[in-house]
């Protein structure tokens, strides 16, 4: 459990992903392995009886045609798959990272990392987000099937580089909360940076008990933290506090309510991933 895999499939993302991995490789002092999975999308003819109107051997002949050509898209991606991951290759050897390996894959995303994960220390992807005609910003299905599945920690990678100095923590008083701040004092991917602990609440009654522990518990890893408890939505004060005070990454736990609470009102997590102007790094 000592890698960081980086995915890389030749969006706009993939090379503030290079970037962002190299960095976390470099923090974490552990190998870089760059990622490009095949996804197998079958393409598949219509086919229909036109006995008397077709002969059999036309038949024959289009479906061979059908298939070279599938054969020859199959090449034309594997082959670009290996460019897309040799130029990250030298991007990443050129920012340092001297432990660095390259894999290509077939198969669908979810399957390559979770038969990744128990080698994996750090999954890191890109946010891929998507505007609609009404201009509304739609989270990358992909992005939040892996968030969702794989239980090491995720890091989505914004589209260009920018040397993390500050981060801020969504903090909710929870279990998982908990994990997450205890998991940020151990690891030092994040260590000797600002921190900025937020808990966004509309509890004016809320007991100060738990933003005290994880104050204390940052503090006492060598963190600078500074507490905040503002009154509102999380997803609306947390984005707002990654704007004004010009945050470089958001740190926050993943999916902390039930499925069904998701369904009716949805979920802070998603929001966040969906919204958030900078890159975000999912907890378990």
């Amino acid at each position: 459990m000592n890698k960081v895999f980086a995915c890389i499939n030749g969006a706009v993302a993939s090379t503030g992903v290079c970037d962002y991995a190299a960095w976390a490789a470099q923090r974490l002092d552990a190998p870089l392995e760059l990622l490009h999975v095949l996804d197998r999308h079958p393409e598949v003819a219509p086919v229909s009886d036109y006995s008397g109107s077709i002969g059999l051997g036309a038949q024959e002949a289009l479906l061979t045609q059908l298939t070279a050509l599938d054969e020859a898209r199959s090449k034309l991606s594997s082959e670009h798959g290996r460019q897309l991951l040799e130029a990250a290759r030298q991007r990443a050897a050129a920012a340092g990272v001297v432990k660095l390996d390259v894999r290509q894959r077939h198969g669908t995303l979810i399957e390559t990392l979770l038969d990744m994960q128990p080698a994996a220390r750090l999954f890191v992807m890109g946010q891929n987000h998507r505007i609609d005609s009404v201009g509304k910003i739609h989270l990358d299905h992909n992005v939040e099937r892996v968030v969702r599945t794989v239980v090491r920690p995720v890091l989505l990678a914004g589209n260009e580089f920018r040397v993390p100095e500050r981060f801020v923590i969504a903090f909710d008083g929870s279990a998982t909360g908990r994990t997450m701040v205890q998991a940020v004092a151990r690891s030092p991917l994040l260590a000797g940076l600002r921190c900025d602990l937020v808990m966004a609440t509309e509890d004016s009654a809320v007991a100060p008990e738990p933003r005290l522990w994880a104050r204390s518990t940052l503090e006492r890893a060598g963190f600078d933290v500074q507490s905040v408890l503002a009154a509102g939505e999380p997803e609306v004060v947390l984005l707002d506090y990654v704007r004004k005070e010009s945050i470089d990454l958001l740190v926050m736990g993943a999916y902390g309510h039930s499925r069904i609470r998701q369904l009716i009102v949805g979920s802070t997590t998603t929001t966040l991933l969906r919204t958030s102007p900078e890159p975000v790094l999912v907890l378990r």
